[in-house]
Formats: C-alpha cells, structure tokens, sequence
C-alpha cells in the first residue's frame, strides 16, 4: 500500500475507534452502573441496545450528508454531538438518564462509522480498499484490547463516570484529527444533492441488490455476534467466571487478538483467492469453531480456558469475514457509495442491536447461553452468505 493511502488509513483507523472505544471502555463498568444506578444487569444492557440502534439508524443521515456536503462536515458534526453526549453521560442521575445519553452517544458516533468507509471507496476499490479497510481494522482492533483495560485503569482511581470524561477528551482530539490531518476525499463536482427521490432510487436499488443485502447481512450477524458477546461479556467473566474488571479486560483482549491478526490477511487472501472464496472459507470456519463451542457448554465443558479459546478461534474466522464483505458490498456502487455505506451500516447496527434485545428475553448472562446466541449469530451470517454467494459457487469451492 502506497504511504498516503496508509496514512490516511491509519486517520480513519483513529476516527472509526472513537465508537468502538465508547462502547469497550465501558464494559468493566457494567456491573458497577447497575449497581450505583439501583437497575438490573438488564437495564444496564440498555445502555448498549440504545447505542447500537441509535448508531444504526443515524448513519441513514450521514451517508447521503457525505455525498452531498463532503466527507470532512458530517465528521464535525458527529464528533460535536459525541462530545455534548459523553459530558451528559457523565452526569446521568439514573439509569433513563444514561440510556438516553448513550443514545445520542451513537447518534455522534454514527458519523465516524459511515463517512470513513466511503473516504475508501472515495480512494481505492477491489483488493486494495480491503488493504486500506484491513489498515483500518488494525487500530479499531486496538480498540477491544486497550479500551476495557483503560477502562479498568480509570476505575481503580475513579469510577464509571470517569470513563466518560476520558472519552470527552478523546472526541476533542478526534476532532482537531479532522479538521487539521483529514483532507477532502470527494470532488465537489461528484457531489449529488439530497433528493428525496433519489434516496428513495438509491435505497430501492441497494435493497433490491441480491448480492450487497446478502454480504451486509453477513457482516451484520457477524458483528451481531460479537455485540452480543459484549453485553453479556461482563457479568458471564467477573460473575460466573469470578475474574476481576482488569482480568476481565484481559480475557475479552484475547478476542481482539485473533480478530485484528486475521483481519491483517484478508487484503492478501483476496487478492490470492479471490474475495467470494475467502468470505465463503470464512464464515464456514466462524459457524464451525462456534457450533463446535456451543455443543461443548451444552454437554458441561464451558469452562474459562474453553470459552476463551473457542471464541478466539471464531472471532479469528470474523477477521477474514468484516473488511472483506464490507468491500465487496460497496464495489458495484461507487456512484452512491456514501447512501450504500450508510445503508450497510444501519442495517448492520440494528441487527446487532435487535440481537442483544431478543436474545436477552429468553438468555440468561450465563457462559453457555452466551455462546448458544454468538452460535446462532453465526449460523445465519453463514446462510446470508449461501444466499448471495450462490450464483458464484464454483468460484468459491
């Protein structure tokens, strides 16, 4: 990858874990917010469910924002209303306080996921944008390592409304990244107005797209298993499992070990394999090694070095699977890529959270149901990917 191309990756990395880091760093607190705020494991999962459906559903008002205005605006806007976000989470006297908080956390944060992914169709296509999006994984994978344990560190002296004025300071200077590091990405003469009419085409088009619903779908469950192993992460490893918030911190780190080394192959496998086959070998693997971990937890083998092992093996799977279904989705629309981006991610983000809110109504925060539901994640990104890779199968057997 040629160095502009890597630095202005490395600058949508940094950009893109604010989100991440939002939701990591708060982890370790979970258990201590339920508490302080007098709510149930339940309602403080609330404050993750409200995020993600929040996130999802805002990046429907950047993507088209990003093709009419520029990718660096929408950037702003979102980092400001992160930041005015996280200084009220701060505050939150009760439980409905932060929800709401958290909310408008991901209404911010939206931004940052939507706008950078067309910043790289904006520069790259094909093999390459899944070098640039795998540059970007590499610091948003940071994220799952450093943020719980930053999270614990801010805990030891603080608490869990510390972690929030630590992240306030973070949107500062993801601001200042942007304003003065992010150069424009998008020509003003290939910028498209907002139409109604046109978002309503662009849509029609993009949810009529066998092949690009069937990929987003496969990242959405992908990522949809991995939210679910977030809000459940917590209490299964320092209830069940006893471990301390910064050993928590550790074990959960291991996930993103596996996920961030595989994801640094997928630009080279695609481009040795050809992208379909790599998505294909992918998440077969992600179904199998998380079966395989669910049949063990039923049959009483769900022990800590078990689960910890058998997640890194399929979050390994997941590496391979994110930055290269989320390539292949936006290549045949680089005319709409911010609406496709936009799109994608919505849909993405509301699987996960619609996930995390139905799996809670008949899961309990135990090792076992946990991995049923990252399981059953798993098996229907395998079948959204049967069902838009089908017409491609020898390609990909």
């Amino acid at each position: 990858m040629r160095d502009p191309l890597f630095r202005m990756a490395l600058i949508l990395g940094l950009l893109s874990a604010v989100g991440p880091f939002a939701i990591d760093m708060y982890l370790p607190a979970m258990p201590m917010v339920a508490d302080d705020l007098g709510t149930t494991e339940a309602g403080a999962a609330l404050t993750l469910t409200s995020y993600f459906i929040v996130f999802g559903l805002a990046q429907m008002i950047y993507g088209p924002m990003a093709d009419a205005m520029g990718r660096k605006l929408p950037l702003i806007l979102g980092l400001a209303v992160f930041f005015l976000a996280t200084v009220a989470a701060s505050f939150a006297p009760d439980i409905r306080w932060l929800i709401a908080a958290r909310g408008l956390q991901g209404l911010g944060a939206a931004a940052l996921m939507a706008v950078p992914r067309a910043v790289i169709r904006d520069k790259a296509s094909g093999p390459e944008a899944a070098r640039m999006m795998a540059a970007v994984m590499i610091v948003i994978s940071v994220s799952p390592m450093l943020a719980p344990m930053t999270g614990s560190a801010v805990m030891l002296w603080g608490g869990w409304r510390e972690i929030f004025a630590v992240l306030a300071v973070a949107s500062l200077l993801s601001l200042a990244l942007v304003i003065f590091a992010l150069p424009e990405t998008l020509d003003p003469a290939a910028r498209r107005p907002v139409r109604a009419r046109a978002m309503l085409s662009g849509g029609a088009r993009l949810l009529t797209d066998r092949r690009f619903m069937g990929l987003t779908m496969v990242g959405g469950f992908g990522m949809a298993s991995f939210f679910v192993f977030i809000a459940a992460a917590s209490f299964v490893y320092t209830r069940e499992f006893g471990l301390s918030a910064t050993g928590f911190s550790l074990a959960f780190a291991v996930n993103a070990v596996g996920f961030f080394s595989a994801s640094q192959l997928a630009g080279r496998l695609a481009q040795r394999f050809g992208m379909d086959r790599v998505i294909w070998l992918a998440i077969s693997g992600f179904l199998a090694a998380s079966a395989t971990l669910a049949l063990i937890a039923l049959l009483g083998g769900g022990s800590l070095p078990v689960v910890i092992a058998g997640l890194f093996v399929a979050n390994a799977c997941l590496g391979l699977v994110i930055p290269t279904a989320a390539v292949l989705s936006l290549d045949p629309h680089p005319d709409i890529a911010g609406l496709a981006a936009s799109l994608g991610g919505t849909l993405q983000m509301l699987t996960g959270g619609l996930m995390i809110a139905l799996t809670g109504l008949f899961l309990e925060n135990t090792a076992t149901s946990m991995v049923l539901a990252i399981a059953l994640c798993a098996f229907l990104a395998w079948l959204s990917a049967l069902l838009s890779l089908r017409g491609d199968q020898r390609q990909i057997v």
